[in-house]
């Protein structure tokens, strides 16, 4: 069973940084893609970065090119997002979501994290 565990949330002023951590296990995940999703009150969740774990190939939504950056450890099968220049639009639960490449959704998520940009 999959299971994903995010951490490193909080609250920063406009213009900080935060990295969030997601801590995978369950499976071996070279098959998987792994992603960041947050959801931000009153709206839809969308997703804001993802990674193949195999190769490392990332995509990112617009909102957050050049600011947010997903990486991986394969030693630990974690997963990070370092979050540069926040705004208060950034303000959000994030979510962690993995499942297999070519799975058109996740079936796997965290709990999530709370993050809030102060202006």
């Amino acid at each position: 069973q999959v299971q994903l565990e995010e951490s490193g949330g909080g609250l920063v002023q406009a213009g900080g940084s935060l990295r969030l951590s997601c801590a995978a296990s369950g499976r071996t995940f070279n098959n998987y893609i792994m992603a960041w999703f947050r959801q931000a009150p009153g709206k839809e969740r969308e997703i804001v970065a993802a990674m193949r774990w195999i190769g490392g190939i990332t995509s990112y939504s617009d909102s957050v090119k050049g600011r947010f950056t997903i990486s991986r450890d394969n030693t630990k099968n974690a997963v990070y997002l370092q979050m540069d220049s926040l705004k208060p639009e950034d303000t959000a639960v994030y979510y962690c979501a993995a499942d297999l490449l070519g799975t058109k959704s996740y079936r796997y998520w965290g709990q999530g994290t709370q993050v809030t940009v102060s202006s």
